[in-house]
């Protein structure tokens, strides 16, 4: 049967990945196969918990839960996540004493030592992939993030939804940064999983690019200007064609053409589903009035250039919402007449867009909180103080693992 297109807005898809961790000592557990056959009662790469799915990542101390096909109800999306999260980490605490652990990089973890791949099934990708780029690094093995997907039904949705996609990327580490530690100590970035992520990859450039998309509005021009140059880059790494290039772009917001939706990939996961939803609505929210075209044009939103704004997003991934926002563009886009922290300028959008019919207006107090408190990573400093010892980063981690399960909001 032919599925049936959705048109923008119409659903949507949310991914959230986690650690599995040692409930006393926070190691990282490689137990993902062992618990997927627990709850399928056989290993598989994904199993289905009703309105989530449970399935596994690249490696094996990683467990992704994700909503069962696009869905239009956000409040019923985040109450099944919840619910979810809840029943695998009691299996988890049961079994293995172990538990799942937010934030988008594990503090302690040392990649090098503790990376083991997914080894079951059809893991020619990630053989693949290790082979490339030797996958026991931060960038790949050590990081979890939100993953949001959004329909378009026809070329001319494409283009619209991609102008809007590659502005607010640029924005996202100010609301979203939660890993500030690499191996227990500070590196002056609050988001060092973005960090990574830019890098991880620069052996064949043409994969990320500048992690900010290019001005491709159609899918001729994508596939003439993203994958054609990815496919004949890879060829040489890759001579048997196994890493095919819509799996291999790795840009802040990817295509996916063969479920017509645009991915974006660049939010750190939060220390709550609440808290994450809270992200996630505001995110989408954001996006629908840009291309409904409250704030500017469509064809204006086809003019702003990716080095400018990857300008502003790395700004952001080493100050978060402290991050000063000067650039000509986006304050023109968000009608600001002086330069503007990005905490402070999320929280105007907030309040416009919580007072209009957009998903946010069901989370604005999550989202309220969020801005008001500040991101994961600047809370976590600010507790930590400014040299955290192991058994205080420890503590304040199993704190954020209690929320998790509790579904609340730290510090």
């Amino acid at each position: 049967m032919k599925r049936k297109k959705l048109g923008l807005f119409e659903g949507f898809g949310v991914e959230l990945e986690y650690m599995i961790v040692d409930r006393d000592t926070l190691y990282v557990r490689p137990i993902c196969d062992q618990v997927i056959e627990a709850l399928a009662g056989e290993i598989v790469n994904e199993v289905s918990l009703g309105r989530i799915n449970v399935s596994n990542e690249l490696v094996l101390h990683v467990i992704e839960f994700k909503c069962n096909g696009p869905q239009k109800d956000l409040l019923r999306m985040r109450s099944a996540f919840q619910d979810q999260l809840r029943r695998v980490n009691q299996l988890l605490r049961e079994r293995w004493n172990a538990q799942l652990l937010p934030t988008a990089m594990h503090p302690l973890m040392n990649p090098l030592t503790d990376t083991k791949l997914w080894p079951h099934g059809q893991n020619t990708i990630y053989e693949t992939y290790n082979r490339i780029f030797d996958c026991r690094g931060h960038g790949w093995s050590n990081l979890q993030s939100v993953h949001i997907n959004l329909p378009f039904a026809n070329d001319e949705e494409f283009g619209r939804l991609h102008a809007a996609i590659r502005i607010v990327l640029a924005m996202l580490p100010g609301i979203a940064a939660s890993s500030p530690l690499v191996e227990g100590k500070y590196t002056g970035c609050l988001d060092n999983r973005l960090a990574f992520y830019s890098q991880n990859q620069k052996k064949i450039a043409s994969i990320i690019g500048q992690v900010i998309p290019e001005r491709v509005f159609t899918r001729a021009d994508y596939e003439r200007s993203v994958f054609a140059p990815i496919k004949r880059d890879i060829a040489a790494f890759d001579p048997e064609g196994i890493l095919e290039e819509e799996w291999l772009n790795s840009r802040g917001a990817i295509a996916r053409f063969e479920r017509d939706a645009i991915e974006i990939r660049l939010l750190d996961i939060q220390e709550s589903v609440a808290a994450d939803f809270g992200v996630v609505s505001l995110v989408i929210s954001l996006v629908q009035s840009l291309v409904e075209g409250i704030w500017i044009s469509y064809s204006a939103q086809q003019e702003v250039d990716e080095h400018k704004l990857r300008e502003v997003f790395l700004r952001a991934i080493k100050s978060g919402g402290e991050a000063l926002i000067d650039d000509p563009f986006l304050l023109t886009c968000f009608h600001q007449t002086a330069p503007v922290k990005l905490q402070q300028l999320w929280a105007q959008i907030l309040d416009r867009l919580s007072r209009l019919d957009y998903p946010v207006k069901d989370f604005s107090r999550e989202a309220s909180q969020l801005l008001s408190r500040g991101t994961l990573a600047q809370r976590l400093i600010q507790n930590l103080g400014s040299d955290p010892q192991p058994d205080l980063i420890r503590k304040h981690y199993q704190e954020l693992a209690r929320c998790l399960d509790q579904g609340q909001f730290y510090g």
